[in-house]
């Protein structure tokens, strides 16, 4: 009686109905990855020809642009959406004079005036500040001739550190624009929000009166 021989067993690879190897599976993952890069930098290729701010703008979707007028000079910055008027001062626009205290509008050091009233910087937002005018400690000086204010602050040696100086000067501009100085009692509670951890607070006082009996 014939002996059949026996049928070779099928192999994985060549079997449909069989899961793929390994090997199969890797090769075809890195192919279908390189053809997706590939249209990648395809859709990309576009803002290659274009200026670089074209290209973070579009690679960045959180980003608005906004232009404001600070200290009388007309600016326009693409920042993210996130970015406190504060920041933007100091590290877009390189005006360090408003210090970063707190950070949490508790302090009163990063105080500017925003169309004339007085705002914490940190808790601003600047994609909210387009076409608005903001002022800040360099822009009070005329030139070399000093604000009445900061010239009172030196006149009553109202300051030790000066960290929160700026603060201080530019909340006792907007203080004395609002009219809270009849009384020091006036003025401490509207500059309250105003901390000077030297304890100035006497001198402070006697230096926004100072300017606001010169008006």
């Amino acid at each position: 009686m014939p002996v059949e021989s026996p049928q070779p067993a099928a192999s994985p690879s060549t079997n449909p109905s069989s899961p793929p190897s390994r090997r199969t599976f890797i090769a075809t993952t890195t192919a279908v990855g390189g053809v997706a890069v590939a249209g990648g930098l395809t859709a990309a290729a576009p803002f290659l020809g274009g200026t670089e701010a074209d290209a973070a703008e579009a690679a960045s979707p959180g980003s608005s642009r906004v232009s404001l007028t600070v200290n009388g000079e007309r600016r326009t910055v693409t920042v993210d959406n996130r970015t406190s008027l504060l920041d933007l001062l100091r590290e877009h626009i390189q005006l360090t004079g408003t210090k970063k205290g707190c950070d949490a509008g508790a302090c009163g050091a990063c105080t500017v005036l925003v169309d004339g009233h007085r705002v914490n910087s940190c808790l601003t937002l600047a994609v909210r500040l387009e076409g608005s005018e903001v002022t800040t400690i360099e822009g009070l000086a005329d030139g070399d001739e000093l604000h009445p204010l900061q010239q009172a602050f030196i006149d009553q040696d109202a300051f030790q550190c000066g960290y929160c100086t700026p603060g201080q000067i530019m909340s006792g501009v907007g203080c004395i624009k609002e009219g809270h100085t009849g009384s020091p009692e006036e003025i401490r509670e509207w500059m309250s929000g105003n901390i000077c951890r030297c304890g100035c607070y006497v001198k402070i006082v006697r230096a926004v009166e100072q300017t606001a009996g010169g008006k």
